[in-house]
């Protein structure tokens, strides 16, 4: 069939072929089909969607246009987490090593921060001296042998992916549920796992924005998942507010570094353990998530998950002095507060214009090609729920370059509504979607 005849196939609301779909990736990937026909196919499957055996299909498709690591000689299944994105989202840095220090073997190829949400390895790349581009061969040898490694995606990897997620970016296409499984599903596979918790973000600083959006994708994560022969859990988590009170890189570094020593704010710790919780169930390191619970807390308090990081730290090359010593952590030159302007309750905190404050501040990126300063951030002092007094601090604002200060000083006023009586307690975890 050709490559006109796909699209038009798909623009027509029909249910495209195996061979269809495998050819139109293969051809693009081999440089055969242009970006414009392919774009066109993207619009398509956006408006006519793909069901559970077209996704599947445009998986694997994407998995076979490079390798896929192997991890099967390991003595427990590789199990990996992926997180849809958010503000404050700092939980790969804590989930990571308290797994592995459980005897996980935790295969995790992350991504960078692009407009109001963060990336993981920008977070890594602000230790001194962390290297995240690590070769296949080194990535498999180190989780192997300490458990874990976290490093970029590399050109190995579903290499279609990368090709058809530059094109989504600019075709405005990047929402539609398939294309979205399809990304993450695949470079979970390539990357060697068997098992996968899945992080589904929703709310105000989440790419899906309603419950009802988030629990759409969460399934279909699982379902496809499942039929490529993984075991995969996804937990639905809140994003109306930042998660934690640091947002931007260095910083997001220290407050890891406060959960896995046994702190750190309360938001942050409980998600981080209940992801961590299913990754152990997964991989048969507990019979229940209470067992599991315990197992965790047991290695936060002897100190393990922490050494453990030190141990990753070490392995790729940064400074593991830094989990002793935030001091060696980049530090911004420059603090301004933003004050309550009347005594209250904070009633909600939408984590959007925090997000997008940091990255005005130079924490995050506005293009693909820009780049970070790793000190730049926003702290958020006042959590939802919590009283505030007239000019008490509700964030500060962290920076060596003013020239965008007053635009984010203005983001993050906008962030804060006050009321006059303490809100309801904000749910974390809203829901937990297991494959049936």
């Amino acid at each position: 069939m050709r490559t006109l005849d796909i699209i038009a196939e798909k623009r027509n609301g029909r249910k495209l072929s195996s061979e269809s779909i495998r050819a139109l990736v293969e051809g693009y990937v081999q440089g055969q089909i242009p970006d414009y026909q392919v774009s066109a196919f993207l619009m398509a499957v956006y408006f006519r969607s793909m069901d559970d055996e077209e996704t599947v299909t445009l998986t694997r498709a994407i998995i076979d246009s490079g390798v896929t690591v192997d991890f099967s000689g390991l003595p427990s299944p590789a199990v990996g987490k992926h997180s849809t994105g958010g503000v404050g989202d700092k939980t790969s840095l804590i989930v990571a090593p308290l797994a592995a220090s459980c005897g996980m073997f935790v295969p995790m190829i992350s991504g960078r921060g692009l407009g109001h949400t963060g990336g993981t390895l920008d977070k890594l790349e602000s230790i001194p001296g962390f290297n995240v581009n690590l070769s296949l061969a080194q990535f498999k040898e180190q989780v192997g042998g300490i458990g874990c490694a976290l490093i970029g995606q590399t050109a190995e990897l579903a290499p279609a992916d990368k090709k058809l997620y530059a094109l989504r970016d600019v075709t405005a296409t990047v929402e539609s549920i398939p294309l979205i499984v399809a990304s993450i599903i695949s470079k979970k596979v390539a990357e060697g796992d068997t098992g996968l918790v899945l992080d589904v973000k929703t709310g105000s600083g989440a790419f899906m924005k309603t419950l009802e959006s988030s629990r759409a994708l969460a399934e279909a994560l699982v379902r496809t998942g499942r039929l490529l022969g993984m075991e995969v859990t996804a937990l639905i988590t809140s994003m109306e507010e930042p998660l934690g009170h640091a947002v931007g890189n260095s910083v997001e570094v220290v407050e890891s570094v406060e959960v896995l020593r046994g702190g750190g704010p309360e938001d942050l710790r409980e998600v981080s353990l209940a992801l961590a919780a299913e990754m152990a169930l997964l991989a048969g390191k507990a019979r229940s998530l209470e067992e599991a619970g315990n197992i965790l807390n047991q290695k936060i308090v002897a100190g393990d998950a922490l050494e453990k990081f030190r141990q990753i730290i070490a392995a790729q090359g940064g400074d593991p002095r830094i989990v002793d010593d935030d001091q060696l952590l980049p530090m911004a030159s420059h603090r301004c507060e933003v004050k309550a302007p009347r005594k209250g309750f904070v009633k909600s905190i939408l984590a959007e214009p925090i997000g997008k404050a940091a990255m005005l501040l130079g924490a995050g990126r506005e293009t693909v090609e820009a780049g970070i300063d790793p000190a730049a951030a926003v702290w958020v002092r006042k959590k939802t729920g919590e009283e505030v007094d007239a000019g008490e601090p509700l964030c500060t604002l962290e920076f060596n370059d003013d020239r965008r200060l007053r635009e984010a000083i203005a983001l993050a006023e906008s962030a804060f509504a006050l009321g006059d009586s303490r809100p309801d307690a904000v749910r974390r975890i809203l829901e937990r979607i297991a494959a049936k």
